[in-house]
């Protein structure tokens, strides 16, 4: 069997999808959605396609992952382990539809039955996000992740931080204690700000903070894990296990969350969650890209030990009205069941990607999605 070709879909809201075709007539479908990096990562996956991988054997998923990573001198980052991502995971799905199988067979058979998952929840204020909480648990979802932060100024911390605990404090006040709540600063916030915030949320037990502080700043995350107890997640912006390793090494971090369609793919990701294994640290692989993004992480999740929870990202309560939906030959593959997702067990990924639906949409929506600029009071640029 050799890969014969392959085609890129911009779609809304602000995807990527690729379809890999082959000889014997089976087709894989990968993500390499990166937001605002469109054009850039989808050149580099047409380049690396046409260039190496046309006429090679896809079952040689390791021997291609090596080519796409190492023919180069320069390696690493966003966009060259997204666009290896993406061919990675239409690589597995190839593999596991030759093989008959699900993916994570070929990984190592299931380690659970079942996923939980979480999802994010989005307000302007206290009452929408105590809303949004209500309806989301009425729907199944039995954990949630709020992002409670605008950028930190210095000369505003007080105001932020009093803003951020009252959001948290409400949303905890309307959910029942089973409900899990995560809480991401995204970031945003600078080493002196999380280093009050994170004391101030003790009292309400979150399941993790995540990305207290900006990757740059990442050797803080020892200062932080020593002066809490609320376990500390980051790993959305690193891409490989060398980008983890020395994070590891901190022992400071009890979640992480890479993305399989940013972190080098399937191949990568699962690496990672085993290296993860070594340090006893979890693993809740990020997701808020589409659902070949969703798929190629419930099938890491079935596999791997240290699995933690997995992150959805769609809206459960719009779903079968849904972008996410929409594209799905069988969209009740994703159904949430008092917080969990059971793990397909139909080959390769799992899921029927409906290619009319997906060809329709490429042909009349040209998304150029770009993120945006965010600022502080003072007109400074801030932290997306």
């Amino acid at each position: 069997m050799k890969i014969t070709g392959y085609d890129l879909f911009t779609l809304p809201p602000r995807w990527i999808f690729l379809r890999i075709e082959t000889s014997e007539g089976i087709v894989g479908w990968g993500e390499l959605t990166l937001g605002g990096r469109q054009q850039a990562v989808c050149k580099l996956a047409s380049r690396m396609l046409e260039n190496y991988l046309i006429g090679k054997d896809p079952l040689e998923t390791e021997r291609i992952w090596q080519l796409l990573y190492r023919t180069g001198f320069d390696r690493g980052g966003p966009i060259q382990m997204t666009a290896i991502a993406g061919i990675d995971q239409a690589l597995w799905d190839i593999k596991g539809k030759h093989a008959d199988m699900p993916v994570y067979q070929l990984l190592g058979g299931k380690a659970r039955d079942r996923v939980r998952i979480y999802q994010m929840i989005n307000g302007q204020n206290a009452e929408e996000l105590g809303k949004a909480a209500n309806k989301l648990v009425n729907n199944g979802v039995k954990a949630l992740k709020i992002n409670p932060t605008t950028d930190f100024h210095s000369a505003e911390r007080k105001e932020l931080i009093q803003n951020t605990v009252e959001l948290i404090s409400k949303v905890d006040s309307v959910v029942d204690d089973e409900v899990k709540i995560g809480i991401d600063l995204h970031g945003r916030a600078d080493k002196a700000t999380s280093k009050r915030l994170v004391n101030l949320l003790e009292p309400y037990d979150p399941m993790f903070i995540e990305e207290p502080v900006s990757p740059e700043y990442a050797n803080y995350y020892t200062n932080i894990a020593r002066n809490t107890s609320i376990p500390v997640a980051t790993g959305e912006r690193l891409y490989s296990r060398w980008d983890f390793r020395d994070l590891f090494e901190t022992h400071a971090l009890d979640i992480i969350q890479p993305d399989p369609s940013h972190a080098g793919g399937i191949s990568e990701t699962t690496k990672i969650a085993h290296v993860a294994a070594m340090y006893d640290v979890g693993v809740a692989p990020d997701q808020t890209n589409g659902p070949i993004s969703l798929a190629s992480c419930i099938q890491i999740d079935a596999s791997i030990q240290p699995f933690s929870i997995q992150e959805v990202g769609f809206d459960v309560t719009q779903f079968e009205e849904s972008r996410f939906s929409e594209y799905l030959e069988n969209p009740s593959i994703f159904s949430i069941e008092n917080g969990f997702i059971e793990i397909p067990d139909g080959p390769g990924l799992g899921i029927q990607i409906d290619e009319d639906t997906v060809r329709e949409f490429a042909s009349v929506n040209h998304v150029d999605w770009s993120t945006p600029i965010m600022t502080d009071a003072d007109g400074s640029v801030g932290e997306w």
